[in-house]
């Protein structure tokens, strides 16, 4: 049972919700990154969203564009992003990380760099937002061969039949898009 899976059987039997925030890696500086996982946790965080810096995080609302905008400007990308997860992993072996990012950067490393890279740092689940999933079958199956939870994106928008298809080929949950 995954990371992601055990913390929310977890949470289930002690009849509680998920508490899952979310932070820019590198914002507002990558020397404090480490320290907010850890304050997360030690706030009641039950799993951690990291973003990975994208130069157009055009999914994203203006803060996180804001967040990676100075993370970019501080030198931290996708390569930094698994560096500062690796460094959290030193004392934190329990906490699932979900890295949240885009297709373009990953596909830039190349998607079993990428895949090695961030089961060698100890992420647990990756949201890619503009990988759909008609298009994503081999990033999956990369991911789930490694153990890694692929999440997928709905919103209420979302159409039977693509419902079907992500429920098909989600692992750990899917996120769930309030208009």
């Amino acid at each position: 049972m995954s990371r992601i899976q055990t913390t929310f059987t977890n949470l289930a039997n002690n009849k509680r919700k998920a508490l899952i925030p979310f932070i820019t890696a590198g914002d507002p500086h990558p020397d404090m990154t480490v320290n907010l996982l850890h304050a997360l946790v030690d706030s009641g965080a039950d799993m951690i969203e990291l973003g990975i810096p994208f130069s157009d995080p055009m999914a994203d609302g203006p803060v996180i564009q804001r967040a990676s905008e100075r993370a970019l400007a501080n030198n931290v990308g996708i390569n930094k992003t698994i560096d500062l997860v690796k460094d959290f992993r030193k004392d934190n072996e329990h906490t699932p990380i979900i890295l949240m990012g885009y297709a373009n950067p990953i596909e830039a490393i190349g998607l079993t760099n990428f895949v090695g890279a961030i089961k060698e740092a100890g992420v647990d689940g990756v949201i890619t937002v503009d990988y759909p999933p008609e298009e994503s079958k081999e990033f999956v199956s990369l991911l789930l061969k490694n153990d890694i939870d692929s999440i997928f994106l709905l919103s209420p928008t979302t159409e039977d039949e693509r419902i079907k298809l992500i429920i098909s080929q989600a692992t750990g949950f899917i996120y769930y898009v309030s208009l």
